[in-house]
């Protein structure tokens, strides 16, 4: 399959809901083929939901949507066993996880008990209801949104939940020039109608399967290990990268490497990668934090003391 063919046909397709954030959109495309959960963090009204359904469209695959507020229970999101008083039994109630592409909007709204109902779905692709476990279907991938935590009514994500997102972006404001292309290309409603689908459920679990071909020589995998190494000692931080951070950035940078047409994984796809797949990982030690320093700071900061040996890219090239 040709990886980098299909990320363009779904980057064009969002393109005609979405204007003027091409580098969001890759972002988010990779995450995809790296099956890979997203979380999009920024203020209301900047485009999250819209960017998550346009996407979702443009895949072609089953897609749910819940919109997290602060008295949502567990259940609420993976379902439960009600009595059916007519056959006397309990009848299992799915609930809107059982689907391939989850829009989890203002996920952030919702209480810490009910947040950590998502942690098996996305790590191990299952739910558990009353002891018994369900698979997911495949491809299973959260894309969720969040307002700012400072914002009224939001509850911080557990470090645990947060692990579990291959990358975290934010919209930002478009320029002048791009707000008045979206008023006159959009008109009065987003036309969602637009979007043609360039894939399925089934294509994309093998584009995901293919991307294992993709080379890593064993020069940048030692770079990978040594950049998240770097924040785990770093004087600045309390929680460094994770494990399943490194793992996170191998496979999105192989699936980096995929869209760009190659077969094989230089440091500038590492690097290119390197903070919207790490930084929401990093935890500040307070005294940092009432200092005005920030996650991107510091592992800005790591990057540029931590240069790639010259042999990297060339034993990138190898095997």
């Amino acid at each position: 399959m040709d990886i980098q063919n299909l990320a363009r046909q779904i980057q064009a397709e969002t393109e005609k809901i979405i204007v003027g954030k091409a580098d969001r959109i890759r972002l988010i495309i990779m995450a995809v083929l790296a099956d890979g959960h997203v979380l999009l963090d920024d203020l209301p009204g900047v485009g999250k939901t819209t960017m998550v359904k346009a996407i979702s469209l443009a895949l072609g695959c089953r897609s749910g949507r819940i919109q997290f507020v602060p008295d949502m229970l567990p259940s609420d999101i993976i379902g439960m066993r009600i009595f059916n008083q007519k056959t006397g039994d309990f009848e299992l109630r799915q609930g809107p996880v059982m689907t391939n592409i989850l829009l989890a909007d203002e996920i952030n709204r919702a209480i810490p008990r009910t947040q950590s109902a998502l942690l098996e779905a996305m790590e191990e692709r299952q739910i558990s209801i009353d002891g018994e476990r369900f698979p997911l279907p495949a491809p299973f991938l959260v894309l969720a949104t969040q307002n700012p935590v400072e914002s009224e009514s939001t509850f911080r994500l557990p470090a645990a939940q947060m692990d579990r997102f291959l990358i975290r972006i934010s919209m930002g404001y478009p320029k002048p020039e791009e707000e008045r292309q979206m008023l006159r290309s959009l008109g009065d409603a987003i036309p969602f109608e637009r979007i043609q689908v360039v894939t399925s459920a089934e294509e994309l679990v093998r584009a995901q399967k293919e991307i294992a071909a993709v080379h890593v020589s064993d020069a940048v995998a030692d770079y990978i290990v040594a950049l998240t190494d770097a924040t785990r000692s770093h004087p600045q931080l309390v929680m460094g990268a994770s494990p399943r951070a490194s793992r996170g950035l191998y496979r999105a940078a192989k699936v980096w490497a995929a869209m760009e047409g190659r077969d094989y994984v230089t440091p500038d796809d590492v690097k290119a990668l390197a903070h919207p797949v790490l930084e929401h990982r990093l935890v500040l030690e307070s005294g940092a934090r009432f200092s005005g320093v920030t996650a991107a700071s510091v592992l800005e900061d790591v990057m540029e003391h931590l240069s790639a040996a010259p042999e990297v890219e060339m034993a990138a090239h190898e095997g």
